[in-house]
């Protein structure tokens, strides 16, 4: 089984209203779709520019609990472009309310059928607790699709093997990883970990994360992102581990396509195989 990924270096813009977020999202899909995407990933915190919607100079934005007010504008525009190019679209992650009543960075996969998934972000930076008071979520699903089964992580819950070997054990072989890095540090951190977890699980990575930046946003002043399709370290796939990858801080779509075949040859005779040599006599078997 194959298919054929997109993933948005998507570059951050103040804006003054709605409607440049809506054509700067469905410019990116447009073009996706001309390269026959089925999937198409964007990246972490994407509804932020419209933060700066009747933002004041100097207040630093509106409050993050403001981007509530933008879902029902946000899911009917990914899922109406959804439906309308006949593509999955992981739409990056918007800020929702749990029904605990915390604020929630979630996850959302739109489906060509007008389904809409959802998955809460499990690991939660320092600054997103300290400054926007978001919480982490409470469980962690894969989302079945006629391609293959797919999981959705978000930026640094990839640094935490375990919660990726529950998804792998799950049956996702592809993880979409949006992300949100501010420098050099942040972004590095991310990418070495996706390729650690791709060796690990014997999976693809597809990750991107926002470029450019918000003048008018406290915390979003500053991005460093690249996107990437990243695979196991084998002799099926490139010896970096990388099918391809975007020209840093560029606004930009990459696409490339997944064999999913290749993955279950490795898992079975590869030059190693990572996955079925795991120890579960001496650590915890996710399965």
């Amino acid at each position: 089984m194959k298919m054929r990924v997109s993933a948005v270096q998507f570059r951050l813009r103040d804006c003054d209203g709605i409607d440049k977020f809506r054509e700067q999202v469905t410019h990116y899909v447009r073009n996706a779709s001309e390269y026959g995407t089925r999937f198409l990933l964007f990246p972490e915190f994407v509804t932020t520019p419209l933060l700066a919607i009747g933002a004041t100079e100097g207040s630093g934005g509106q409050p993050v609990d403001k981007l509530l007010e933008y879902t029902d504008d946000y899911v009917s525009l990914f899922s109406g472009l959804a439906v309308q190019y006949d593509m999955y679209l992981l739409g990056g992650t918007h800020i929702t309310r749990a029904e605990d009543g915390t604020l929630r960075n979630t996850a959302f996969m739109f489906g060509p059928d007008g389904s809409v998934a959802t998955q809460d972000k499990l690991h939660i930076t320092p600054t997103e607790k300290e400054e926007w008071n978001v919480s982490g979520g409470q469980s962690v699903q894969v989302f079945p699709t006629p391609f293959g089964t797919i999981g959705l992580l978000t930026c640094y819950d990839i640094e935490f093997p375990e919660i990726v070997r529950m998804v792998r054990a799950k049956g996702a072989d592809v993880i979409f990883c949006p992300s949100c890095t501010d420098d050099r540090h942040g972004f590095y951190r991310v990418r070495y970990c996706c390729h650690a977890r791709a060796v690990e699980n014997q999976v693809y990575i597809v990750t991107t994360g926002t470029v450019g930046s918000l003048e008018k946003v406290d915390f979003m002043r500053a991005n460093y992102g690249q996107a990437a399709v990243i695979t196991p370290n084998d002799i099926p796939f490139p010896p970096r581990g990388i099918l391809c990858e975007g020209e840093i801080n560029a606004d930009m779509l990459i696409t490339a396509d997944l064999d999913l075949t290749l993955l279950a040859e490795v898992r079975e005779k590869g030059s190693v195989t990572t996955w079925r040599d795991r120890r579960t006599d001496l650590y915890t078997d996710w399965s």
